[in-house]
């Protein structure tokens, strides 16, 4: 069985090195999962080594767009449902809106007006942002200040927001739902293993799903982290805790009212396939899922790297499908593997089923090898020793 000792927190406090947030090693362990002692937490989160991105339902008031859930946050846990909160007091800031313009990131804040709501019973969107900054973020080892060379004042706050967004955007709930005939509705009631089924099978792991008066109203999805929160890879992980509390039977899933799906967004908004057709549109990123686990993403050349950015495709309705193109260019299948590339002169037309790209039928795509640390690896069509998954996240 893997050591928490680190992870749990039962031998001490450790070492935080300068800078190490920011070129964490490439074999860094994973959080939660260490099998040896740990020293660096600017490249191991730890006590906090369960992160959990949570997301909300609201519809007494609503918040948000009506085809998308909303931010909750993004808690450290300690790998077995507890957790710290308000760690570091000197640093609960308050104006995020103001750190994160500071820092150039407004097309976050502009992101988090729209899908990170506070219930207006509860106070502004500000005061929740403050909140969720306090009581979990201060609490991530690695976004210590110590971790950062060059560090300028509050600059964690700002990679801790564009962390919780991006994460958030990889997470279309109310699509995956909506892809298992899951919809809102005030007559509908559905099983908690419908729920549970429609989150697992578009992610590859289960979720812990949270019920307000026997009607779905939260959304725990859990990570470990190789590396840090800020630079790390995130690995999907089944709940450390029995944090569910839905019956099984007779969940209302109600619609929200008051609220309108923004304009010109894809966030949540993919159409819902039917069998191996639904055309995916807009912009997104595709991640790759190894067996049941998400392991990093297809960029822009489309090969697999689970080190490097996240490619922003642009999937563009053709037929009864999709086209691909990245900024190398359009995308296609040649000779049996993925490419994208300007040589690329007709593009190749996917089709979608459950969120996961699929290219004559089948959501199978295969690699001779696994990807690690800056080797990239081929996504073929044909069988090779490594199966894959590609799912698309819209951006």
């Amino acid at each position: 069985m893997a050591l928490t000792l680190i992870a749990l927190g039962l031998l001490g406090p450790a070492l935080l090195v300068q800078g190490a947030s920011e070129s964490c090693p490439a074999n860094s362990q994973v959080s939660c999962k260490n099998t040896t002692m740990v020293a660096d937490l600017c490249c191991f989160n730890a006590p906090g080594g369960s992160l959990l991105q949570t997301q909300f339902w609201d519809t007494s008031p609503s918040t948000g767009p009506t085809n998308s859930w909303t931010i909750h946050g993004l808690w450290p846990d300690h790998c077995d449902g507890t957790y710290s909160s308000n760690c570091d007091s000197s640093r609960a800031y308050t104006n995020i809106a103001g750190i994160l313009t500071s820092f150039g990131q407004t097309s976050t804040l502009s992101y988090m007006q729209t899908y990170w709501k506070n219930d207006p019973d509860d106070g502004t969107d500000e005061e929740f942002w403050e909140h969720e900054w306090a009581q979990h973020g201060t609490c991530i080892s690695t976004l210590n200040p110590s971790c950062y060379s060059g560090y300028q004042s509050k600059q964690e706050a700002s990679d801790f927001f564009v962390k919780v967004v991006s994460l958030f955007q990889t997470l279309p709930t109310y699509t995956w739902l909506a892809n298992a005939g899951i919809t809102p509705s005030t007559t509908k009631t559905y099983t908690s293993a419908q729920i549970q089924s429609a989150l697992s099978s578009s992610r590859g792991h289960q979720a812990a799903i949270v019920c307000v008066n026997g009607a779905l109203n939260a959304v725990y999805y859990y990570f470990n982290v190789q590396g840090s929160v800020q630079t790390g890879n995130f690995i999907a992980a089944d709940p450390d805790s029995s944090a569910s509390n839905c019956p099984s039977t007779g969940i209302k899933y109600l619609p929200k009212t008051g609220s309108t799906a923004p304009t010109g967004t894809t966030t949540t908004t993919s159409t819902a396939p039917t069998g191996t057709g639904g055309a995916i549109s807009g912009s997104g990123t595709i991640n790759v899922l190894n067996g049941s686990t998400q392991d990093g993403c297809v960029i822009s050349a489309g090969t697999w790297y689970t080190t490097g950015t996240c490619a922003t495709f642009t999937a563009t309705p053709s037929g009864s499908g999709f086209t691909l193109t990245s900024s190398k260019g359009k995308c296609a299948i040649s000779s049996g593997a993925l490419t994208c590339a300007s040589s690329v002169t007709t593009a190749t037309v996917f089709t979608s089923s459950g969120g996961q790209i699929a290219y004559s039928g089948s959501t199978s795509f295969y690699a001779p090898a696994v990807a690690s640390g800056s080797t990239q690896e081929t996504i073929y069509t044909t069988s090779k020793s490594v199966a894959l998954k590609l799912v698309w996240a819209a951006a």
